[in-house]
């Protein structure tokens, strides 16, 4: 509770104060821009769409995303209520996204609509996906509609790409990036140009981040396996390019074709309470994707609207395991070369029938087939495997019918079957392939939403939906390296999302809030057991295994809550804070607590302009503990509270340019969001930027 006390005591301190500051009779320095979000792009969400750097419940500007100084999709998302960021930890050290308790299993992340999807385990490093081509960012909680696809058991994370909005556009952006002691620690750099003329439009950008390291905070305390300063093994890099080109021959019609590029790299920090001797040692010397996809919107006559999406997604992946820490030699038996290269292509169509004014019949249908390629090299021997190929095909049908009861009064249905194919799945072990039963599956989703309008500033809403998300190759048949025996049968896990929400404008002040509860069935967990092997009649070995089983169960609840308001024409100041609670059951393990979710989550900014060119945004990131567990999985503790302190600084050198300056946690609050891996100190960036 003093995280929500001090929530609510710091967004009244800033209302209080806010009179007594200087106000810019011209308005705040920056102004909302034209919206850029390409619309063929966008999915349902329901909430309106906020401007500038303010924060609403489901949509974050890229404005938000530069002016908070958050690169990566991790980073920004974080700041919208009900999104909390983390750390998976371990020999991945990978960053996600929990939306509402939700993993990045069972909310699927789309980019302009496109599913971006690795069959093989689907862990996706959402520290990978950069920000600074991204119009906004797009949440569905809870709530994602059936049209929009398969898979969205908890909802839906879409980047919205860009969109030229003028004959001619150009944005250039550079950001220098500084430790603790203002020492170098990487940079990003971002281009983009276009022009939108009377019937087409075109558009490149390129997107690059380097972060040499990170630094921890002053206070670390040096273990065997990291002395403090620069985090040791933290450097990644990546980069993204974009090309967008578009023909709309009428004000209903809309053709577009795109191509996204993005490259990265890492390596894997070692934990800090693990011995040296127990650690993998492990990097990944490119972790690229790519998507090329077509998108469409045609008018056929007043009341059919036909949207289409055609797209190819690869997936090109290398892990190397090394002897040591120094990450030089390859001559041990735990190291390995482990190779993914997947591609995907795929097709949807929906049809939107105005029947009447109030009555609008939407008829979807999706297919995307997954092809995944997998081999490993292994040491000392260097044998490399022959190739394993698993193919699947995924379906979906859908249809959502949206009423106007009465002229305030809106009420939405929609209901899906979706079923998934499997045509080959393939392994290799001992010599010898190993071709897996061929096991089908289907589930059925359905959603209905209630909302009312009484009037232009109010909104108020109850929905319910069940929805399902089918499990990866991995969890189906992975043997864990010896330790776990296939599952072909395995169900899809489902969950039923209930939500009573509304927003209201209070004179300068606008207010989103939402209640919600989550009941899940069929949540996969790993079953202990027994097995026994017998290489001849008596010569067995049982061994301790595991199997992804069916078993988990349990209930998630909480409520969101967003303010925002205009104080004068200098002074904006908002804030959100979440709160959930996951009750989640494993019935093989007494010990097991849901991790890497806060009960409590908070933001708080003000962005004030005291000087027509000057740009002023303190705000504060605020999260309670959250349970987190040993590497050894035999001790489940909390940790991770943390309040941290940011500013940003802006001033206008020249129309259209612009200079900042800040830092991040500066007050370099020592805290870490899983066992062993701490998070980084104060960091300062000094930005460039020039739009036309």
């Amino acid at each position: 509770m003093r995280l929500v006390t001090a929530l609510f005591a710091a967004a009244s301190a800033l209302a209080y104060a806010a009179p007594a500051l200087a106000a810019d009779p011209q308005g705040l320095a920056t102004q909302p821009p034209a919206n850029q979000a390409f619309g063929l792009g966008e999915i349902t969400v329901t909430a309106p769409k906020s401007q500038g750097v303010i924060i609403d419940a489901t949509t974050l500007s890229s404005e938000a995303i530069y002016a908070f100084n958050r690169p990566s999709l991790d980073d920004a998302a974080n700041l919208i209520p009900g999104v909390s960021s983390a750390n998976t930890g371990g020999s991945r050290n990978e960053r996600v996204i929990y939306v509402r308790g939700f993993n990045r299993f069972q909310v699927p992340l789309l980019v302009d609509g496109v599913r971006v999807f690795l069959p093989a385990d689907n862990r996706l490093d959402y520290g990978r996906f950069l920000t600074p081509d991204i119009a906004e960012i797009q949440v569905a909680k809870g709530y994602a509609s059936v049209l929009d696809g398969p898979d969205g058991m908890g909802g839906a994370v879409n980047l919205v790409t860009r969109k030229p909005t003028k004959e001619i556009e150009a944005e250039a952006r550079a950001t220098l990036s500084l430790g603790r002691d203002a020492e170098y620690a990487g940079y990003n750099v971002f281009g983009l140009v276009g022009t939108k003329r009377d019937q087409w439009y075109g558009q490149v950008s390129y997107a690059r981040n380097v972060q040499d390291h990170t630094d921890l905070p002053g206070d670390f305390t040096p273990t065997p396996t990291e002395n403090g300063g620069h985090r040791d093994l933290s450097r990644t890099e990546d980069w993204r390019v974009n090309v967008k080109a578009g023909y709309t021959p009428n004000a209903t019609d809309e053709y577009s074709i795109s191509y996204t590029r993005q490259e990265g790299s890492k390596r894997a920090p070692l934990s800090t309470t693990d011995s040296l001797g127990t650690q993998k040692f492990w990097t990944w010397p490119y972790w690229n994707l790519d998507s090329l996809y077509f998108l469409s919107s045609t008018a056929i006559g007043d009341r059919l609207t036909l949207k289409t999406k055609l797209y190819r997604n690869t997936f090109d992946n290398l892990l190397r395991s090394f002897d040591n820490r120094n990450e030089n030699t390859q001559t041990l038996g735990r190291a390995f070369n482990s190779y993914y290269a997947d591609n995907a292509y795929g097709a949807s169509a929906r049809l939107d029938w105005r029947a009447t004014d109030a009555d609008t019949l939407g008829l979807a249908f999706n297919y995307r087939r997954d092809t995944h390629v997998e081999w490993q090299q292994s040491f000392p021997s260097k044998v490399t495997e022959p190739h394993q190929t698993s193919i699947e095909d995924t379906y979906s049908l859908a249809l959502e019918n949206r009423l106007d009861l009465t002229r305030t009064l809106t009420f939405t249905v929609g209901a899906s079957y979706d079923w998934r194919n499997l045509n080959q799945a393939e392994d290799y072990a001992s010599g010898a392939y190993i071709h897996y039963p061929l096991k089908d599956s289907d589930a059925f989703g359905g959603q209905g939403k209630l909302s009312w309008r009484p009037d232009e500033l109010s909104e108020v809403h109850l929905s319910v939906s069940s929805r399902t998300r089918f499990p990866t190759l991995f969890e189906r048949f992975s043997t864990r390296f010896g330790g776990a025996l296939s599952n072909p049968g395995l169900k899809p896990e489902r969950a039923t999302n209930t939500e009573i929400g509304g927003s209201h404008r209070f004179g300068a002040i606008q207010a989103e809030g939402a209640v919600f509860y989550s009941h899940l069935d069929d949540v996969i967990v790993s079953f202990p057991l027994l097995y026994t092997s017998c290489t001849a009649p008596n010569v067995c070995t049982t061994t301790s295994v595991s199997q992804s089983r069916n078993l988990g169960h349990g209930d998630y609840y909480g409520a969101e809550l967003s303010l925002s308001m205009r104080v004068n024409s200098a002074l904006n100041v908002g804030g959100n804070y979440t709160y959930i609670h996951r009750d989640l059951r494993d019935p093989t393990n007494a010990a097991f607590h849901p991790t890497d979710l806060p009960t409590h989550k908070g933001f708080i900014y003000a962005e004030w302009s005291p000087l027509a060119k000057l740009h002023v945004l303190p705000n504060l990131d605020l999260a309670s503990e959250r349970w987190t567990v040993n590497s050894a999985g035999t001790r489940y503790y909390r940790t991770g509270a943390y309040a941290q302190a940011n500013l940003r600084v802006d001033y206008e050198l020249a129309k259209g340019v612009e200079i900042g300056v800040g830092g991040r946690n500066l007050f370099d609050a020592s805290y870490q969001l899983v066992d062993g891996f701490p998070e980084p100190g104060r960091s300062f960036f000094v930005s460039l930027r020039a739009r036309y």
